[in-house]
């Protein structure tokens, strides 16, 4: 007796969601844990670079961000500072992680100057690695 295959059979052609919401699931997890990332520090307009050094990628834990607002103000990441209490905020950072890089990013609209102080605080604190944080120019 072989089995009639038709309309009256009992399968039925239904999409499976459950592929589609874990997937949704995971990308949401994804940017919900990028996103906080992206906007830590300072709102400072970056200045823009064309040569940029790719960060090595590797074992390396986050940066500290310093950022130099327009108006010359400090930030470690989203705390004001002056300069003592800066170089003392870096330091205690650096006891816990050492070799923890900087990521300083400085207002376009800044000088060197500006800029060339709060690397020599950092520097001051025993800060290792400063990196500057600068936009990539688009060609």
């Amino acid at each position: 007796m072989g089995m009639a295959v038709g309309p009256s059979s009992g399968i039925k052609n239904e999409i499976n969601v459950t592929p589609l919401v874990d997937v949704v699931l995971v990308l949401l997890i994804i940017f919900m844990v990028i996103t906080p990332m992206l906007q830590r520090g300072k709102s400072v307009t970056l200045p823009k670079a064309q040569n940029i050094e790719k960060e090595k990628k590797g074992g390396d834990q986050d940066p500290l961000i310093l950022s130099v607002t327009p108006d010359k103000k400090m930030f470690l990441e989203n705390d004001e500072l002056d300069a003592a209490g800066l170089e003392n905020k870096i330091r205690e950072e650096l006891e816990v992680t050492p070799g923890r890089r900087i990521l300083l990013k400085g207002d376009a609209s800044l000088t060197v100057l500006d800029v060339r102080k709060a690397m020599d605080i950092a520097r001051k604190a025993k800060a290792k690695s400063i990196a500057l944080g600068v936009e990539e120019l688009k060609e």
